[in-house]
């Protein structure tokens, strides 16, 4: 292995150890958004809505936080490709064409 391999090698190792800890805080954070709602449908007694409130704003900050990390290591990631979008447009125009209205 020469040296760019190897640095391809050490990336994509650091890449998918980014993604396992990624898809850790996902779970973690899941788990407690479920413990938290629980929580909110159990709560009772007179500090109620304190507790309401401390729980929805936990819920919002590690919301953005998962959200966050989520870009970090999704960066450059993109959901819809330069080749989906001729695809579609592609067959956009195929339907458009075998289309022909009354009047034509």
């Amino acid at each position: 292995m020469n040296s760019d391999d190897k640095e391809q090698f050490r990336e994509a190792k650091d890449h998918l150890r980014r993604l396992q800890l990624f898809y850790i805080h996902l779970a973690g954070y899941i788990v407690f958004v479920v413990l938290l709602l629980y929580n909110l449908y159990i709560v009772a007694g007179p500090y109620k809505n304190n507790i309401i409130s401390l729980n929805l704003s936990l819920i919002v900050a590690w919301s953005v936080f998962i959200v966050v990390h989520g870009l970090n290591v999704f960066k450059g990631k993109q959901i819809f490709k330069k080749s989906w979008e001729d695809k579609k447009t592609e067959k956009f125009l195929e339907e458009k064409e075998k289309k022909t209205t009354f009047w034509e």
